[in-house]
C-alpha cells in the first residue's frame, strides 16, 4: 500500500475552515506532520488563548484526513505557540515543509534521553531503570520520567507508591529513590485504574510532569517512553528537546521490525539515535549453565551496523532481573557487582559518551 503523503494531508484541509472562514490548509497552522503505517499526525498552531475555539477546527481536521484513502485514523492535537497576528501571511500555494520550532528547554534540566521500543513487551523499562541507575553511578544527577501513561511500569519497578507533594508554585515534587528523582502518571491513579484518556490529554498530562515538576539540577533525564510510535511518542519527540534516544529490542526479526519505525519516527523528526540496547539476548540456564538463543541471538547489533547507528551493548534474560524488578529493587543497585549490572552499567557509559560526543563543542578558529 501507498503511504500516505503530506501534500495529500494538506489538501483534505482544504474543506476545512477557521472560525474566521479561512482554509484551514493555507493558514500556517498546520505543522509537523507526520504518516505511519496509515497513522496521521500533526498539530495545530493557535494562539494562546483561542484554544477552546478551535477545537472544532481540530475535530473536522481529524475526521478531514481519516477520509483519505489508505488512512486509519488521525491524530490532531491543539498547540499553542505564538499570537496569530505573529503568524506571517501565507499564499494560496500549497505550503512548504515547516522548519522545526525551536523546543524550550527545561530549566535545571542538561540533557533528556528518551528510551524506546517499536513494541511492548521487549523489557524498555527495566533497561530505562537500570540505565539511569547506570548513569547515577557514572556520578551524575539524574532524573527518571515514566511517559508511558496507559501503562507505567516504574512505581513497580521502583517500589514507590504514594501521592507526590505539591511543590512552590503549581509545581509536583518528584518522588526520589536509589539517588534518583523519579516522576509518573502512576503515582497519580491507582494502579488497577484504566487511564482512557484521548491524545490532546495525554499530551497535556506529559508536558505537565515534564515542566511543572520540581525537577531541580539534573544533568540527565531519563524518559521511559510507551512502546510504539504514536500519540505520545510524538509529542515527546516535537516538544521536548531530546539530546538523544536509546532504542530497546530482542534479537528476533519481528521485534525488530517495530524497532526500526521507532528509529524511522526519530530520524523523521530529528532525534538523534544514541544507539540499540539488545534486550533477553542470551538465557543461561541458572541449574546447567547451559546457553540459550531463546529470542536469537546478534539480531540487533546486526541492525545497528545495517543502518549505521552504535551498537550499546546486551543484556541477557536473567531470572534475577525480573525478580529483582518484580520486588523493586533494580539489580544495578541490589546486586552492583554481578554480571547483568556491569551489563546495564557498560550501556550506561556507552549512553554517556555518544551523548558526550554530540555536545562537544567544536574549537575555534581564529584567523590572524
Amino acid at each position: 500500500m501507498t503511504e500516505i503523503t503530506s501534500q495529500q494531508v494538506l489538501r483534505s484541509l482544504e474543506a476545512v475552515n477557521l472560525p474566521d472562514g479561512k482554509p484551514l490548509a493555507f493558514s500556517g497552522l498546520v505543522s509537523d506532520i507526520f504518516v505511519t503505517d496509515g497513522k496521521i499526525y500533526f498539530s495545530l498552531t493557535v494562539p494562546g488563548g483561542d484554544a477552546k475555539a478551535f477545537e472544532p477546527v481540530r475535530q473536522a481536521a481529524a475526521k478531514a484526513a481519516e477520509a483519505i484513502p489508505g488512512a486509519r485514523q488521525a491524530f490532531v492535537t491543539l498547540t499553542a505557540d505564538k499570537p496569530a497576528s505573529d503568524q506571517k501571511p501565507r499564499s494560496t500555494e500549497p505550503p512548504k515543509k515547516p522548519e522545526q520550532a525551536a523546543k524550550p528547554d527545561i530549566p535545571g534540566i542538561g540533557s533528556i534521553i528518551a528510551v524506546a521500543s517499536g513494541k511492548g513487551g521487549v523489557g524498555k523499562s527495566t533497561t530505562s531503570v537500570n540505565l539511569a541507575l547506570g548513569l547515577a553511578a557514572e556520578g551524575l544527577k539524574v532524573g527518571l520520567l515514566d511517559a508511558d501513561i496507559y501503562g507505567p511500569s516504574i512505581p513497580r519497578l521502583f517500589g514507590l507508591s504514594g501521592r507526590p507533594m505539591q511543590g512552590p508554585g503549581r509545581t509536583i515534587m518528584p518522588m526520589e529513590k536509589f539517588g534518583l528523582k523519579v516522576m509518573s502518571i502512576g503515582f497519580l491513579v491507582d494502579e488497577g485504574t484504566a487511564v482512557i484518556w484521548r491524545g490532546p490529554m495525554v499530551q497535556s498530562a506529559l508536558m505537565q510532569m515534564l515542566r511543572e515538576v520540581a525537577w531541580g539540577e539534573l544533568d540527565v533525564l531519563v524518559v521511559d517512553m510507551p512502546p510504539g510510535t504514536g500519540d505520545a511518542q510524538l509529542t515527546m519527540a516535537q516538544q521536548v528537546p531530546l539530546a538523544g534516544s536509546v532504542v530497546v529490542s530482542t534479537p528476533q526479526d519481528l521485534a525488530l521490525i517495530d524497532a526500526r519505525k521507532a528509529i524511522a519516527m526519530f530520524n523523521k523528526v530529528s532525534v538523534p539515535v544514541l544507539g540499540i540496547v539488545e534486550n533477553m539476548s542470551t538465557f543461561i540456564c541458572p541449574d546447567c549453565g547451559a546457553t540459550h538463543n531463546i529470542f536469537g541471538h546478534g539480531g540487533a547489533k546486526d541492525e545497528a551496523d545495517k543502518i549505521g547507528v552504535p551498537f550499546l551493548g546486551e543484556v541477557p534474560l536473567a531470572i534475577d532481573i525480573r525478580e529483582k524488578s518484580d520486588a523493586g529493587t533494580p539489580v544495578v543497585v541490589d546486586d552492583p557487582g554481578g554480571s547483568h549490572a556491569a551489563a546495564y552499567r557498560s550501556i550506561a557509559k556507552a549512553v554517556l559518551d555518544g551523548l558526550n560526543a554530540r555536545t562537544r563543542t567544536a574549537p575555534s578558529i581564529v584567523f590572524d
